[in-house]
């Protein structure tokens, strides 16, 4: 995650644009097309928008949400033994203190963290492996649903973002095989005496492409384009989908990542965002296509799960401990926390390391 940024292109919309993508999953071209052409416009306006239409069966999220309310009802010591630091895919539990972000802000929740559960021994990669699955009866069945649903939604707007874009419909999805895609199961619980101020996570944009946010109760605010913070409130039966740094990156900044927080939550919460990234050796930077004269490149090149990784590595405690033993080291070129997607700080765009 990036901090929050000094300005945006964003106009200064008051709530969220709505776009039912079901012309996504037509036979008929023109309206695929149609229906990309209002996804691209919502995604190019506010970098955050809700979606209908997604197909995703209610049963399925119904499951997802009992089992992960199941799971963090249980004491701190089992969840434990669940810890991330014992798995070597970066999955598992995720305890509150754990992550610490450039701004120094320790955020009031706890996770689990689910991977792409890449079973096969060759191509593993530090964030592409197999799962480390708890025991409690029923949760990898159900989450395991609910991530293969919507990494499957994934494809569906990774083909329909290239539509809009005016670029062939498989120009992105062809490098999103097997990604280092990270779903969140998130938990704010509500602590009537914390601080006003106490953020349930700070301000930040995301990383990847772009996300597909599940929330069960209001917390999420956005930026836009006059520097105000909006509030998300819940839309029945709607997924929350924001652009990341990288789509703002392959976009060559047609799209740009909006910041957004969670402040302190009113009533217990939880958040079920899917982080959705192209194939680990997957090199980011602008799309051919959308290079040109008028509008030159302003982004120099990462490789996908390098990038990803070396975020990672600063800003989990157990892996920075690891690197501070000599243990793990930072991919070579690797970047700061919060030094990619930077127009949309209203900063220079990155380069490619000298």
């Amino acid at each position: 995650m990036a901090p929050i940024p000094r300005s945006t292109p964003h106009t200064a919309f008051e709530r969220l644009p709505l776009v039912d993508i079901s012309g996504l999953f037509s036979d008929c071209a023109a309206r695929r097309i149609q229906t990309a052409a209002a996804l691209g416009q919502a995604a190019a306006q506010a970098g955050f928008l809700y979606v209908t239409g997604h197909g995703i069966d209610a049963q399925i999220i119904e499951r997802l949400k009992q089992r992960t309310a199941e799971y963090f009802a249980q004491p701190l010591e089992r969840k434990m033994h669940d810890y991330i630091g014992l798995s070597n895919n970066h999955s598992g539990y995720v305890p509150e203190g754990e992550e610490q972000f450039a701004e120094g802000s320790i955020d009031h929740k706890e996770a689990f963290d689910v991977g792409f559960d890449y079973l096969q021994t060759q191509g593993r990669q530090p964030m592409l492996g197999a799962n480390r699955w708890p025991g409690l009866p029923g949760f990898k069945e159900d989450i395991k649903a609910y991530y293969d649903a919507v990494f499957s939604l994934s494809l569906t707007l990774f083909r329909g973002f290239a539509l809009a874009l005016g670029l062939p419909e498989n120009a992105i999805s062809q490098w999103v095989n097997h990604p280092p895609s990270q779903l969140r199961l998130i938990h704010y619980p509500f602590a009537k005496d914390a601080a006003v101020d106490r953020p349930g996570i700070g301000a930040h944009t995301d990383y990847e492409c772009f996300t597909i946010l599940l929330p069960t109760a209001p917390g999420l605010e956005v930026l836009n384009g006059a520097g105000q913070w909006i509030d998300v409130p819940l839309v029945d039966g709607a997924f929350v989908i924001n652009i990341g740094d990288m789509l703002e990156v392959l976009s060559n900044g047609a799209y740009v990542a909006t910041s957004h927080r969670v402040r302190k939550v009113a009533e217990e919460r939880y958040a079920f965002p899917m982080f959705c990234a192209c194939d680990y050796e997957t090199v980011i930077e602008p799309i051919a296509q959308l290079v040109n004269p008028a509008t030159p490149s302003r982004y120099g090149p990462v490789v996908c799960g390098e990038h990803l990784y070396a975020q990672t590595l600063q800003t989990f405690h157990y892996l920075k401990q690891r690197v501070a033993r000599g243990e793990l080291s930072l991919p070579a070129g690797a970047k700061a926390l919060s030094s990619f997607g930077l127009v949309a700080k209203g900063e220079e765009a990155c380069h490619a390391p000298s």
